[in-house]
């Protein structure tokens, strides 16, 4: 059986994750580990919300909505509306009537006094999703943004609210001082056969995990080979706002600087080889000149069979 490690967050993560499980099924290897970003998460209207952990969940158990790319399929509004009647919660953040009932079952979870890492696999037992669920920590890690005027929001306000459109500073996840892996990431790590960086926002979705105190060193002591996929192709971004991101940390939204920034392993990094679409073909020098080795492949994940295409190129990468 091959072992492996999927680091992973948004929706992005979500459809790789889809691609990797049906990679894997085929292999006769079905088996695999997700460690998820939890930086997305909030509280609003007293309830505890885990976008990323979420979004994953919904895709591996068939109930998510392909249409928007995020909440559950066939959903409603009705508490969402009677809370906007109260003025409660976020005008502009839509909770769903069934994401919402997601969202209380954690939260009761949680205040009875269980972890973070007991919830996820209390959520993941209610459908067959052929991967171990894992967050990135236990302890509470928000990402905040702060802007250039100084002002400091949570990254939900910054994305959601305002699309991104104001300046930002630098990211922040001021909860991470002293936190630690969740229990089984380091251990899952360490006895991979192969982990897998998924084309993630680099920032806000991979950067949380890799902050996390340890995951760098688990990554640098692992055997396992750690192959990255691109989110970016031809220079732009697949989804969302990452390029403002990158731009935020001195990053070109490009796919050779995005393996740069995540580094070889031989360097003190945390990348053996790093997937890159047929649009940058040309970028693949530059990826090799870092010591990364680079693998050209198609990126555009359509649907799951052109995901697990791209599970199945990072795979090669590693037996290489």
């Amino acid at each position: 059986m091959t072992r492996v490690v999927v680091l992973a967050g948004g929706v992005g993560g979500s459809k790789f994750t889809l691609g990797v499980r049906e990679a894997l099924a085929r292999r006769g290897d079905p088996a695999a580990t997700v460690v998820v970003n939890t930086g997305d998460d909030l509280w609003l209207s007293g309830v505890r919300l885990q976008p990323d952990i979420d979004s994953v969940l919904y895709a591996l158990g068939g109930q998510n909505d392909t249409v928007r790319g995020w909440g559950r399929a066939g959903d409603t509004e009705r508490v969402n509306a009677e809370l906007q009647a109260w003025g409660a919660g976020w005008p502009w953040f839509t909770l769903g009537d069934l994401d919402l009932g997601t969202h209380l079952a954690r939260t009761g979870w949680l205040r009875d006094g269980l972890s973070v890492t007991e919830v996820v696999a209390r959520l993941s037992a209610r459908w067959p999703l052929g991967v171990t669920l894992l967050p990135m920590t236990d302890s509470e890690a928000d990402t905040w943004v702060r802007l250039e005027s100084g002002e400091v929001l949570h990254f939900q306000e910054w994305w959601t609210r305002h699309r991104a459109t104001l300046a930002p500073r630098a990211f922040e996840n001021p909860g991470l001082v002293g936190a630690v892996p969740a229990p089984g990431v380091v251990e899952a790590i360490a006895a991979a056969d192969v982990v897998l960086l998924a084309p993630s926002n680099p920032v806000v979705s991979i950067g949380p995990i890799l902050a996390v105190p340890g995951v760098r060193d688990a990554l640098a002591a692992t055997s396992a080979r750690v192959v990255g996929v691109s989110p970016i192709i031809g220079g732009a971004v697949v989804r969302g706002m990452a390029d403002v991101c990158l731009t935020a940390i001195g990053v070109d939204t490009a796919a050779d600087a995005v393996a740069a920034h995540y580094g070889s392993r031989t360097a003190g990094g945390v990348l053996d080889a790093w997937l890159l679409a047929e649009e940058d073909a040309a970028l693949a020098p530059a990826v090799a000149a870092v010591g990364i080795t680079p693998v050209v492949a198609p990126l555009w994940m359509t649907d799951v069979a052109a995901s697990a295409a791209i599970a199945d190129a990072a795979l090669a990468a590693a037996a290489r």
